[in-house]
């Protein structure tokens, strides 16, 4: 196991951080590639990983970062469904092209396993949940569009190359290391460091299923070892909803040394899904997952970090 090397596209960004922290604790021998538009180098500055500075939309850089890799986790995309819609394109580029230029990497340097960090609510679309991975396809944002998309490239790739391909469908994801994350756990709590009113889309009462980071990583790392269905995808969640009221709730309840800010209500956006958590059955069948951050948990736990690391250098 510490032998083989594991290459992280995305590998000092949010999810990427806590992901290398926890697979080099388990032995294994790790390399990413990254070109820092939104991740740190800074934050694996005391980890033994081999870090490639490149873009995944440069076939030159990453064929190098592939080359010698025995898996890849592909984590590196444009996220962000309201992002999605102001730039379609710039959304379409990242996560589209740059997914097949690793892809085909993958093929040409003989890569075992090849995981594919997708998404939920997004691709389905509004449908009643929970969200499982029968559901029909479709997606009500470019972001939803091109991860879907990637999905398809992935299962192409294991039906056309025998690629061994697997998309982990992550539903809201929060913890440390999410200076730059968009999602609302992050941005409400930089938010109410800097005394900045919490800004709510529509009445509050849409749901997310939010995941702790850890959970994510221990999943990720089952995906390495265990028997796949290959060329297909896999939900993981908590299995629970959560309202952005009772969100912000649970967060007063956490925040304790600063004074708390006005919440505000502002119009819905398009685009954005109104209920959504996951069926859990086939990770616990594939994966042995279970969640084991409960949410008042993981938001004390990332909350210390929030206090203790921003705002960052």
């Amino acid at each position: 196991m510490g032998k083989d090397v594991i290459l992280i596209t995305g590998g000092a960004g949010f999810i990427g951080s806590n992901l290398v922290r926890y697979l080099d604790s388990a032995g294994y021998s790790l390399r990413i590639l990254d070109n820092f538009s939104a991740g740190r180098a800074s934050d694996l500055q005391d980890l033994p990983v081999a870090i490639h500075s490149g873009d995944i939309r440069n076939r030159q850089e990453v064929d190098s970062a592939v080359a010698g890799a025995r898996q890849v986790i592909h984590l590196a995309a444009h996220t962000g469904v309201l992002d999605s819609i102001q730039d379609p394109e710039t959304n379409m580029d990242i996560n589209l092209r740059g997914t097949l230029h690793l892809l085909q990497a993958a093929v040409r340097h003989g890569v075992d396993r090849f995981i594919f960090a997708s998404t939920g609510g997004a691709i389905v679309g509004e449908v009643e949940p929970p969200v499982h991975e029968d559901m029909v396809p479709r997606p009500i944002s470019p972001y939803g569009a091109s991860k879907l998309a990637g999905e398809g490239y992935c299962a192409a790739f294991w039906g056309s190359y025998g690629l061994k391909t697997v998309a982990l469908r992550f539903t809201n994801v929060y913890g440390p290391y999410s200076y730059n994350k968009g999602s609302v756990i992050a941005k409400f709590f930089r938010r109410v460091l800097a005394g900045e009113d919490l800004i709510i889309y529509g009445d509050g009462e849409q749901t997310r299923d939010f995941v702790y980071v850890g959970d994510i990583a221990r999943a990720i790392a089952a995906a390495l070892e265990s028997p796949l269905p290959y060329g297909q995808p896999i939900q993981l969640g908590t299995g629970s909803e959560t309202s952005i009221n009772a969100l912000v709730a649970a967060m007063q309840g956490v925040v304790q040394e600063v004074p708390f800010p006005p919440v505000r209500h502002v119009p819905a956006p398009p685009g954005e899904v109104r209920r959504n958590f996951v069926s859990l059955q086939r990770a616990e069948h594939y994966l042995d997952f279970a969640p084991q951050v409960s949410l008042e948990t993981g938001l004390e736990l990332t909350w210390a970090w929030f206090r203790q690391h921003w705002p960052c250098p």
